[in-house]
């Protein structure tokens, strides 16, 4: 487990060789560009053909598709991929269009056709139009106004006033027709109609091309990530230059591409001000704790790759809420079923084998409680030999989820401290594994009699040491006023120290629900078969695979739910306290068939 050390490479070179040069760094593969351009965002839509995949899906929803094309001869991807955006584009400005001529149109037709008269006509009088209900005319014919109904329903009346200016005191809002008139709003909605079946039909048209389109979409990508790329450097002149992030390892090969293609090439290592991007790296057995990490967040480059420790943490809280021997082997068989299809992608075989050791730990772990699907081994038999915990003994199930809490808290500070090894900061961590460890002597010397005095007063003493250290290097920063005030703030942490080791507690408990369900179920299917003789039978089995089912499903759900909540939040609240940003490298897409 290990972030990559990463240099800051800067390329200068010729303009007219940018392109060039930029598709062959792609294909390299090994660069996280800096925008040098301030105008553009590092993180922003890449170029025209970022779209590609919308052109993509814009074709394939298409009802009416034509036969499809195989010859490559007269295929231009890219003139394509334009023609599809501007047919999509297109087609929704002309809806927008449509919709809007209908709710004109809707609202313009209680008034009829008429055509609106010059402002001269009418001696500088205009016309106001307003939907009254009938309860309100009152007010109308009260008023000095001049007006006129032209329309009424059962719930409105249709009134046209003329008056200079609009009238002030109306009980209603004046309806705002437009400046065109019915006439001219429907002329132009047969417009609009009549064009949206002409792009209707050329999108059917274009469907023609869907294979050979799906088969160039990387490509189109590929260049439409060039293109942003060059909008990223920087050019004056004859000159541009292109600064990016790069592994170290791979430095001696830009070198020797700068060499190669005569252009100036500089590296620098990364100041401690700066905040590069981060790579993490990790065996492929345990790679699926890189993807668990990156779900919810980016460790900084400065800190440290938990993705190890998450995989195996994880897999053992799944398998402790799981608790359930038969239910890890079901949730193997369906793993199974779907392991070639996760083979397809490097991200779904590392999932695989995170979901394989999963697997293997509830399995484990379900053999030493003896629970097969919520069935306890006989006493004498083979398999009950190799039930060494019982979850029904509650004060051990809680010390066991209490301890593994604070030994997973204790990992994550410590890993942090190594991380600073080379720094005062690496003390606060430390302090904070003092004040963990303190504190379980301290509890284990009073949850069990006849523990010598000693243990205990070890404890008050390594507990002491710990919030000592906490009080003087919370902050390492300003006077020594400063980082008292500060550290006794920090030491306002205990409760956060003592509310998160007892979080771990949900392992016990939702394991115990998990494990009583399904020997709830299965004494409910035993009653059933009792009492109904002959087709009791039946119905215990319904009740066996229903109760079954819904305790499987709800057991994955909190597995997962749980196992992640406790290495997102309780872990990472003692070893990631600063987010970074994820290595995003120019390179070209693999390529992947596509099915039709």
């Amino acid at each position: 487990m290990t972030i990559v050390a990463l240099e800051k490479v800067t390329f200068c070179g010729h303009v007219d060789d940018r392109r060039q040069i930029l598709g062959d760094l792609q294909a390299l593969g090994c660069l996280h560009l800096i925008p040098l351009n301030p105008k553009r965002d590092a993180y922003g839509t890449p170029g025209p053909s970022s779209r590609a995949r919308e052109a993509l899906r814009f074709l394939k929803s298409c009802p009416n598709r034509r036969r499809q094309v195989t010859r490559a001869d007269p295929f231009d991807a890219a003139d394509i991929e334009a023609r599809v955006l501007h047919i999509k584009d297109r087609i929704g400005e002309l809806e927008h269009e449509r919709d809007f001529l209908l709710g004109r149109i809707d609202n313009l037709s209680p008034w009829g056709a008429f055509d609106f008269p010059e402002t001269e006509d009418l001696n500088g009088l205009r016309l106001w139009f307003y939907i009254v209900p009938h309860k309100e005319m009152e007010k109308f014919r009260a008023s000095s106004l001049v007006w006129q109904r032209v329309f009424a329903d059962n719930r409105f009346s249709y009134v046209v006033v003329i008056s200079t200016d609009q009238p002030e005191g109306m009980p209603v809002e004046r309806i705002r027709t437009g400046n065109r008139t019915l006439y001219q709003l429907e002329s132009r909605l047969e417009e609009v109609e009549l064009a949206l079946e002409d792009l209707f039909a050329e999108r059917s048209g274009l469907t023609r091309w869907i294979t050979l389109f799906a088969h160039n979409i990387e490509r189109l990508e590929d260049q439409g990530a060039v293109l942003d790329a060059v909008k990223q450097s920087y050019a004056e002149d004859a000159v541009f230059a292109l600064q990016a992030w790069a592994p170290e390892r791979n430095v001696p090969q830009l070198q020797q591409y700068a060499r190669d293609h005569k252009m100036v090439f500089e590296t620098e290592t990364p100041k401690a001000d700066e905040i590069p991007p981060t790579l993490m790296e990790n065996p492929k057995a345990v790679a699926g704790g890189q993807d668990l990490v990156s779900f919810y967040t980016t460790p900084q480059y400065w800190l440290w790759d938990p993705s190890t420790i998450v995989f195996f943490s994880f897999a053992v809280f799944f398998a402790m809420i799981f608790a359930d021997a038969g239910y890890a082997a079901l949730l193997g068989l369906v793993i199974a079923g779907f392991w070639r299809k996760m083979g397809r992608s490097e991200t779904g075989r590392r999932l695989r084998m995170l979901s394989l050791f999963m697997v293997g730990a509830g399995i484990l772990y379900g053999i030493m409680v003896g629970s097969y699907f919520g069935v306890a081994p006989q006493q004498g038999t083979v398999v009950a030999r190799f039930r060494i915990i019982d979850m029904m003994d509650f004060d051990l199930m809680m010390q066991l989820s209490i301890l593994l809490g604070v030994f997973h808290l204790v990992l994550a500070n410590g890993f942090t401290a190594w991380n600073f090894r080379h720094s005062i900061n690496a003390f606060k961590p430390l302090a904070w594994i003092l004040v963990f460890a303190g504190g379980t002597l301290i509890w284990q010397a009073s949850a069990h009699t006849g523990t010598p005095a000693s243990l205990k007063g070890a404890g008050v003493i390594v507990l002491g040491l710990g919030l000592t250290g906490v009080l003087l290097f919370t902050s390492t920063e300003g006077s020594l006023w400063k980082r008292l005030l500060k550290g006794l703030s920090g030491l306002t942490g205990i409760s956060s120290a003592f509310s998160d080791a007892l979080s771990y507690l949900r392992l016990f408990a939702l394991g115990l629900a998990s494990a009583s369900l399904a020997g709830t179920f299965n004494a409910m299917a035993g009653q059933v078969k009792e009492t109904l003789p002959g087709i009791g039978i039946f119905f215990a089995l319904l009740i066996a695979l229903l109760g079954h089912t819904l305790n499987f499903v709800l057991a994955v759900a909190s597995g997962f739910i749980h196992g992640l909540r406790l290495n997102f939040i309780e872990f990472f609240r003692w070893s990631i306290t600063e987010e970074g940003h994820p290595f995003r490298a120019f390179a070209r897409k693999e390529k992947k068939l596509w099915k039709t």
